[in-house]
Parts: structure tokens; C-alpha cells; sequence
């Protein structure tokens, strides 16, 4: 019994780092796949009215964004800085 118990340790050991680092990348793509969406929303903008991007207002009036989009961007803190999305 007791060794049974010290291999199911032992994996859970090697289990357990494998797991932070995937939620590390998970994480770190998803963030990247959000300055990608607000980016191609701020070039569809800029090519439908031909006006620059000042704010996530600009977007959100224009219905390229949805107000949960806004608020997922801004708790990531990506702005919007001459027409970009930058991750801050």
C-alpha cells in the first residue's frame, strides 16, 4: 500500500509543474489572440469610415466591439495607442 501511495505521489509531483506552465502559455496566447482581435477590429473601423481609432468608445459606438470585448481588453490592459492595440 505504501508504495502505491509514493508512485501516486511521485506522479502528482511531475504532474504539478506541467500544469502551471500550461496555464502560463494558455494565458499568454490568449492575450495575444485579444490585442489580435481588437487590432483587426481597429483596422476594420479605420477602413469602413476612414477616421482614425481614438478610443475603445469609437469601436464600441461603431459595433465592432461588444461592451464585454471592451472590458476584457481593458482588464488586460491593452490601449489603444495611433490606431495600434498595444499590450501594456
Amino acid at each position: 500500500m505504501s508504495i502505491v501511495l509514493f508512485i501516486i505521489a511521485l506522479l502528482i509531483l511531475i504532474i504539478l509543474p506541467n500544469l502551471a506552465a500550461q496555464r502560463k502559455h494558455a494565458t499568454r496566447v490568449h492575450e495575444d489572440a485579444m490585442v489580435n482581435v481588437v487590432q483587426t477590429q481597429i483596422d476594420l473601423y479605420e477602413n469602413n469610415t476612414g477616421q482614425s481609432v481614438n478610443s475603445y468608445a469609437d469601436l464600441e459606438g461603431g459595433d465592432y466591439l461588444t461592451a464585454a470585448q471592451v472590458a476584457k481588453a481593458q482588464k488586460e490592459k491593452i490601449v489603444i495607442q495611433g490606431g495600434k492595440a498595444v499590450k501594456q
